[in-house]
Formats: structure tokens, sequence, C-alpha cells
């Protein structure tokens, strides 16, 4: 008898034991926080393709993109006396005004909600453009920009690449060629810091 309970009871060990390792995988699922799991995550079926939250990342950013650089780019055009800066703003209001109508009608099609002001890192991006000095504006405002835009250009890459969604896949190629455009014109202002922005520091 004692020799039986000590199996039911051994059985019931295991079985407990497997359990408890089981259940955090399972409770879990999709909530890892691994870009495979991301990339999963909230997929929606379209007449377009899959939408993923990776997708709808890159929708949101390239509203954003326009919300605060516009007014940065129209400031300048007020405010610097350099024509590099100005013909890089130029670029700036083209082509974020051409992504802006895109995007705008992207997130119609796929029902994706876009904000309508800039999130709280680019109103302060703003600030340090309007509260720079004359002599220090064309720098900050060049170098602001320009790291912006190496910031957001390796997720339009990784996302043209992965989405399997048609629309988002053309919001893709239409934004990574607006900026690199952009890029290429912030830096040929002069103002570029290229050793603070490897360092992160801007």
């Amino acid at each position: 008898m004692r020799r039986i309970n000590g199996s039911v009871i051994a059985s019931l060990a295991l079985v407990v034991t497997v359990g408890a390792l089981a259940f955090p995988v399972w409770s879990y699922a999709d909530r890892s926080g691994t870009a495979q799991a991301n990339m999963a995550a909230g997929t929606v079926n379209t007449q377009w393709g899959p939408l993923t939250a990776a997708d709808r990342d890159l929708i949101v950013r390239v509203r954003l993109a326009g919300l605060w650089e516009l007014p940065a780019a129209e400031q300048a055009m007020q405010r610097s006396k350099s024509p590099a800066v100005k013909e890089a703003a130029d670029h700036l209001i083209v082509g974020h005004k051409d992504l802006d109508q895109r995007v705008r009608a992207v997130a119609e099609q796929l029902n994706v909600e876009l904000p309508n002001q800039p999130n709280a890192q680019q109103q302060g991006f703003l600030q340090q453009m309007t509260n720079a000095t004359d002599d220090q504006y064309d720098r900050v405002w060049a170098n602001l920009l320009r790291s912006a835009h190496g910031k957001i250009f390796p997720a339009i890459g990784t996302v043209r690449n992965m989405t399997e969604n048609t629309l988002v896949r053309q919001l893709a190629s239409d934004t990574n060629q607006t900026v690199l455009d952009h890029i290429t014109m912030l830096e040929k202002t002069g103002q570029v810091d290229f050793d603070a922005i490897a360092n992160g520091t801007i």
C-alpha cells in the first residue's frame, strides 16, 4: 500500500511540476517581447494582405514624422539665412506634404487610427529649435532632423522587407525614397555633426 501511495504521490508531483513549467509558456504566448512575437501580435487580415503590429507602427510613425518635421521645415524657411538649409527645408516641405497624403489614404483603407499632433519628444525637438539662438539655429535644426531621419530609416527597411500587405509595402517604398532624399539634403547643409549622431548624443 505504501509503495502504491508513493507512486501516486510521485506521479502527482511530476504532473504538478510539468504543469507549473508549462503554464508560463501558455499564459504568455505572443507576449514574450521578441521581435517575431511583436510582428505577429494583433495581425488582422485585409484585402491587401495581413496587417501586423509592425505595419501599423510604421503607418503611425510616418504620420508623426510629418506632424513635426513639416512645421520645423516651415520655421527654417523663416529663420535660417543659409541657402543650403532653406533648400533642405523645401525638400522636407514637399516630401512630407506628399507622404502625409499617402499615409492618410493608406490609414483610412486599413482602418488605422492616426495621431493629430506630434508626440512629447517631437514637441521637445520643435521647442529646442525655437529656443536656439540665431547663430546656433542651423546646427540645432539640421542635427535634430538628421538624427530623427536616421533612426526611422532601418525601421522602414525592416517593414518593407517583412510586410505581406501591399499597401504598407508601397508606403514603405515611398517613405524610404523620401527619407533618403531628406537625409542627403540635410547632410548637404554642412551642419551635421556625424560624431554626435554616431555616439547617440543628439
